[in-house]
């Protein structure tokens, strides 16, 4: 018996000694933030065209087509660490800003600027195609880093970011960082992030403006368009355009500062919701160089044939192009301040909703709602398909007009619309395939999932796109 005891108080006591030991693992124990090295690969094609050119002074072909790929590679360097890597290359053609330089479809060189020096016969332009000029195409490369580390309790969160992003007469410098702070079981989530961005353009302005800023009124005798007819309204010859108010810019530098906030709470197994505001403040040059602007009230010239001087602004027009006026002229500040809600709802196994809004204000008279739904509907435990539907409206800014309805005595202007009074909508189909065992390989890497989207997007003011991404994402 005193034996049976003996071994049963052994018995207990080593119960007790794991149960103490299990419950010291538990509490030291940690699952890694991110368990192996992720891989995405993003790739996009956007194409698109519209009637209303800013290039061109709101009127003339948008056609632009654009592919885009980013590989974004997330690390970790320990268990509560992780760096991220992001590389994007995108490449443009574009109709409206190759017409910065419309004449350059007859020359046999250019400059670095995208100014021709010779030509072989008189230049025609004409809004409504695109010329062969240096800034028919660009490249856009961008790169950045993002580093975050995670509490022992996984409960307080801060990162810190850094990028940069080069282009043919733009460059961007950015950084920043943010926290987020978990509650009531990590139903309850805030964050605060806030980013800075120091930005420099290298103008370059629409070749007779340009030509104008560098000969003065001699341009027509000298340079690029030496020699060259400039004709009237009527299609006669003339000496007489001197755009006046055209002055290059002393100012070249762009930075934007933004701070972010977010509320998220998991209100029960179906709903979680979150509440964002941001406030974005730009200054210094906000405009855009080589955007034409025409006054209504200032006589009109052009370069070209002068039979389609009467429908210029029709797209029979194939060879006449009107001289600008002046460029794009806006405040050298703007306050931004959107605010949106998302919520999502968890219908049952089949079905789930995902919907957001947001209301948009700024200092340039710009007032705009975002609604925007999706439905992923699974169709098993591999494959998910979701239709999508944006819905988007503002009005225009205080310093939009369109096509020739600005006046030379405004101190601002633009006729770009997309700070127009428009309304848009976008129609879209989605489909998402997942692997969790990552049964195919590539280089060491699972295929854990592959997600595809396809919008169709139309605006009232004619502009329409398409948009396909593909989304692969790979796990060491």
């Amino acid at each position: 018996m005193k034996k049976q005891l003996s071994l049963l108080v052994l018995f207990i006591s080593l119960v007790s000694f794991s149960q103490e030991k299990t419950k010291d693992t538990v509490v030291k124990f940690k699952k890694a933030v991110l368990e192996s090295t992720e891989a995405d690969i993003l790739m996009s094609y956007y194409k698109q065209d519209g009637i209303h050119s800013a290039v061109s002074g709101g009127m003339g072909s948008e056609k632009l087509s654009d592919f885009a790929t980013n590989i974004v590679v997330a690390v970790p360097m320990n268990d509560d660490d992780v760096l991220t890597i992001d590389t994007g290359i995108s490449a443009y053609t574009s109709a409206s800003s190759s017409n910065i330089n419309p004449f350059n479809s007859n020359s046999t060189s250019s400059g670095a600027s995208g100014h021709s020096t010779t030509t072989t016969s008189p230049p025609v332009g004409t809004p409504w195609l695109a010329s062969s000029g240096a800034s028919a195409s660009d490249q856009l490369i961008t790169l950045s880093g993002n580093y975050s580390h995670s509490s022992n309790n996984r409960n307080f969160i801060w990162n810190a970011d850094i990028s940069v992003s080069n282009e043919y007469d733009y460059t961007s410098f950015g950084f920043g960082g943010g926290i987020t702070k978990l509650f009531n079981k990590k139903n309850t989530e805030l964050s605060l992030k806030t980013n800075i961005y120091l930005d420099k353009w290298r103008p370059i302005y629409p070749t007779e403006l340009h030509e104008y800023a560098k000969y003065g009124s001699t341009f027509q005798y000298n340079g690029y368009l030496a020699g060259v007819t400039i004709m009237n309204e009527n299609g006669a010859a003339s000496t007489l355009y001197k755009p006046i108010k055209f002055t290059t810019l002393d100012i070249e530098k762009r930075n934007s500062y933004s701070a972010s906030f977010s509320f998220s709470q998991i209100v029960s197994r179906k709903l979680q919701f979150s509440l964002f505001f941001d406030l974005l403040r730009q200054e210094g040059l906000l405009s855009t160089p080589y955007q034409r602007i025409y006054f209504a009230d200032v006589a009109n010239y052009y370069i070209g044939q002068k039979q389609y001087i009467p429908n210029y602004e029709s797209s029979s027009n194939v060879g006449v192009y009107r001289l600008a006026d002046d460029i794009e002229r806006l405040p050298g500040t703007r306050v931004k301040f959107p605010i949106g809600i998302r919520a999502n709802y968890y219908i049952n196994e089949k079905f789930k909703l995902r919907t957001y809004y947001r209301y948009y204000t700024d200092d340039w008279g710009i007032n705009a709602q975002t609604f925007n739904v999706e439905i992923p509907i699974k169709i098993n435990d591999k494959y998910t398909v979701y239709p999508m539907y944006r819905y988007y409206t503002q009005n225009a800014s205080k310093y939009f007009a369109p096509f020739e309805q600005h006046l030379s005595t405004e101190i601002f202007y633009t006729s770009d619309y997309d700070l127009s009074k428009f309304n848009s909508n976008q129609y879209g189909f989605g489909a998402t395939y997942l692997d969790i065992f990552t049964n195919f390989k590539l280089f060491g890497f699972g295929l854990k999932n592959i997600d595809f989207r396809y919008n169709n997007y139309q605006r009232n003011d004619g502009l329409k796109a398409n948009i396909v991404t593909f989304n692969f994402k790979f796990v060491l």
